[in-house]
């Protein structure tokens, strides 16, 4: 019998039918139960994974502190994130300060605040000031999360720079009405997703490869929960359609999973499609 994590993502779909129905399926393709991860060692399973920076985010949403202990050492987080999640700044619905760990379970790691350098001008007067996108990058390295909605008012009263405009959209933490305002053409919607930065529902539907968006969703668990359920929520339907509990499909969708190179949906399709024919 292969291990229980050797197929992540079919773990996954399976939690979306009928229990006994999914044991069934296990049995047929030989597969144990998945291992459950402790969130450390999930954090890097999705690494491995190539996960979108937006997981970041649904991590801090989460308003945990050990989470996001884990975002805060992150490569490539900003600093001014780390500065929130030193302050106990919640990014999800808590309110209130969040306690902030004092002990750190990375070797060699630091919790001392970031440096940031702010304009004399202030946060906004800063941005202004930016022409070129290391300009730009500075500039923005001072946006906190209570900085957000004055930034978008600051833009509505005078656009701000197209190079502080990118830098802001790109930030995990830039509220999706404020990127809505930054632009929204097609071309400007590829590149922030070949930057990382997804709406849940485009990654669900969209993102590709199934192994590694259905593999987030399976090591996501401890991380993000309530992201977890929001896809699960949006799969159930089309994998209880097409699939259901039929062994024959989960057969086949095993055997295309590893190379499928379309999005989760289209495995789904094509796994009943084959199946049935």
């Amino acid at each position: 019998m292969n291990r229980g994590n050797d197929l992540p993502g079919v773990h996954f779909l399976l939690s979306l039918i009928d229990p006994q129905d999914a044991a069934a399926v296990r049995r047929r393709l030989g597969i144990g139960r998945p291992e459950q991860y402790p969130a450390d060692r999930a954090a890097r399973e999705l690494a491995r994974l190539d996960a979108p920076r937006s997981a970041l985010l649904w991590m801090l949403e989460r308003d945990d502190p050990a989470t996001n202990q884990l975002v805060f050492h992150h490569v490539g987080v900003a600093d001014a994130v780390k500065r929130d999640i030193l302050r106990g700044v919640p990014f999800g619905a808590a309110a209130g300060s969040l306690p902030v760990p004092t002990r750190c379970s990375v070797r060699f790691c630091s919790h001392e605040e970031p440096k940031i350098q702010i304009s004399e001008r202030g946060v906004i007067g800063g941005l202004r000031e930016a022409r070129t996108m290391g300009s730009a990058r500075m500039a923005v390295e001072a946006v906190s999360r209570r900085d957000w909605s004055d930034v978008a008012e600051a833009d509505r009263a005078e656009p701000l720079p197209g190079y502080v405009r990118w830098a802001l959209t790109v930030r995990i933490d830039c509220p999706p009405e404020v990127r809505a305002q930054f632009g929204s053409h097609p071309k400007f919607t590829h590149r922030l997703r070949t930057a990382g930065i997804v709406e849940l529902r485009e990654y669900v539907e969209r993102g590709r490869r199934p192994q590694n968006v259905l593999g987030l969703f399976q090591f996501g668990a401890p991380l993000f929960p309530h992201r977890v359920a929001e896809a699960a929520a949006l799969l159930t339907p089309l994998v209880r359609t097409e699939i259901g509990a039929n062994p024959d499909a989960w057969a086949v969708l095993a055997q295309l999973l590893p190379t499928f190179s379309g999005t989760v949906p289209e495995l789904v399709s094509t796994s009943g499609a084959i199946a049935s024919a």
